[in-house]
């Protein structure tokens, strides 16, 4: 049976409206969870920065933003996280951790990955900046 949308759309917005944006980011943060003990002493860190062009910011938004579920359903990501600048819409950082060097390059590899990168040069200010970092702290449990 097929519901039309504009019926489907009534209910979906007055959920929506009811839904305070406090109760949305509860529900939005107990999904997310990190499993620190899981993340090797030394593990590849990835600190990554992007700018959209002038006008671009949705559009890399939107390019970007599907990331997200992507990353964190690969097994070998052990933390993804897309940030936004509240100061400067369309300045994004990543924040990524894999166990090795071979799985973050094996996630740069991904068919999803680079769709993202080919989408850069229209809608990136230059180049995406990447900080490798090693995990520090993780045998002192």
């Amino acid at each position: 049976m097929r519901i039309p949308l504009k019926v489907l759309a009534i209910p979906v917005l007055t959920i929506a409206a009811l839904t305070t944006p406090a109760a949305a980011q509860q529900t939005s943060a107990a999904k997310v969870t990190v499993d620190y003990p899981r993340v090797p002493e030394g593990a590849w860190s990835i600190v990554a920065e992007v700018r959209a062009k002038p006008g671009k910011a949705e559009q890399l938004r939107e390019a970007t933003l599907p990331l997200v579920e992507l990353v964190r359903g690969d097994p070998k990501n052990l933390v993804y996280f897309l940030q936004e600048d509240r100061a400067e819409s369309g300045h994004f950082i990543f924040y990524e951790i894999f166990a090795t060097r071979e799985d973050f390059e094996a996630h740069n590899a991904m068919p999803y990955v680079q769709a993202w990168f080919a989408k850069l040069p229209e809608l990136a200010d230059g180049s995406v900046d990447v900080m490798q970092m090693g995990v520090l702290g993780q045998n002192q449990r």
